[in-house]
């Protein structure tokens, strides 16, 4: 379990270490990260260390959330006073993502040939005729 902790916290050091030499605006825990997801891909690990040690840390996943918990409470006063532009903020940027995700789905549709009708799905059947005319 040390062991496993160790490389996680190593990862997260290299990570570091890459944001600051290359100065990309990206945290170094998520650079540590995609490190650590790219060694693993290469290697196959069932039972390693590090395996072991994230599955440990999943486990008692919600107590990363108490630090987040903990300021919102302590900030409580400034996100009422700011509550429009935060809530303005949040339906603008989840407006934008569903914005991005469609025209991405329609263009890579475009780009790739296929239509939704072309994706494997049944088509409908046609609704029956009725005899429209008086006998």
């Amino acid at each position: 379990m040390i062991l496993g902790l160790t490389w996680l916290v190593v990862f997260q050091l290299v990570g570091e270490v890459v944001v600051r030499v290359l100065d990309v605006p990206v945290p170094g825990p998520v650079v540590g990260m995609l490190l650590l997801f790219c060694l693993l891909r290469l290697r196959s690990y069932d039972e390693g260390p590090i395996v072991r040690a994230g599955t440990a840390l999943l486990r008692h996943l919600q107590l990363f959330f108490v630090p987040a918990g903990v300021g919102v409470v302590a900030y409580l006063a400034l996100l009422g006073r700011e509550a429009v532009p935060i809530t303005v903020a949040m339906l603008g940027s989840w407006v934008l993502g569903l914005l991005v995700v469609a025209w991405t789905a329609v263009a890579l549709e475009r780009l790739l040939g296929k239509r939704r009708d072309d994706l494997g799905e049944p088509p409908l059947e046609p609704p029956l005729e009725s005899s429209g005319g008086a006998r």
